[in-house]
């Protein structure tokens, strides 16, 4: 089964045009992977592909700009700029660490220093982040460093 449909011509002409559309078609349609529009045309995702010299290049360009914004962070007076920036790199997917009342866990954070406590439930957790660390989509970029509690009894 086949549909007709009419048209104007994309040149803005009078001429009409008629196109036939299959049944299947329409029906694959419904069912498709949505589709992205690129210069005003429809672009199937799987169809899309970019050489690897270019994807390298894009690769290498963000990685660049992520650790210059990091650069930048880490120099920020005012907290406003160290927020903002930590939001833009948010948004490409890479995310402050900052693990306050975490237990420490020396494999994802560096130990900067100690703060004794009487709480012995407070004992190997993270008092507070030092300098705040990042991960890129779950990889650890820069690991936080920390402040860790430690009971008074083992330091005594």
């Amino acid at each position: 089964m086949a549909s007709w449909f009419k048209g104007k011509s994309k040149d803005g002409g009078n001429e009409d045009s008629t196109i036939q559309v299959e049944a299947q078609v329409i029906e694959n349609a419904d069912t498709a992977a949505p589709v992205e529009l690129v210069d005003d045309f429809r672009v199937e995702p799987a169809l899309v592909s970019i050489a690897p010299e270019l994807y390298d290049q894009a690769i290498d360009e963000r990685r660049a700009l992520v650790t210059l914004c990091l650069y930048a962070h880490d120099r920020a007076r005012s907290s406003g700029v160290a927020e903002r920036i930590e939001e833009g790199l948010a948004a490409v997917g890479v995310d402050a660490v900052r693990p306050d009342g975490a237990k420490f866990d020396p494999s994802v954070h560096e130990a900067g220093g100690t703060m004794g406590t009487e709480d012995d439930a407070l004992d190997g957790t993270v008092a507070e982040t030092e300098v705040v660390g990042f991960s890129d989509r779950g990889q650890v970029l820069r690991p936080p460093i920390v402040t860790v509690y430690t009971s008074k009894a083992t330091t005594a």
